[in-house]
């Protein structure tokens, strides 16, 4: 359960995972050991989802960057 995030997950296979991993942690019933090594996958994965929301946004930001030079340019 521990150990390195795959880098290839996509965003929702990591999403999904990690609801899972929630859902595992509310439902309780594990051990300590087990709710630590939840607790780490989970953080993993909520890096891997951040980066791919950070990367939409930077994508997004770019693209109506572009759009605004392009009306600029339209009006010169």
């Amino acid at each position: 359960m521990t150990g390195k995030v795959n880098e290839a997950l996509s965003y929702e296979q990591a999403r999904d995972e990690l609801i899972e991993v929630v859902r595992r942690l509310e439902a309780g019933g594990t051990s300590l050991e087990e709710s630590l090594a939840l607790w780490e996958r989970g953080e993993e994965l909520a890096k891997v989802c951040r980066r791919w929301l950070e990367g939409a946004r930077a994508r997004l930001d770019a693209a109506l960057a572009e759009e605004e030079a392009g009306e600029e340019e339209g009006r010169g």
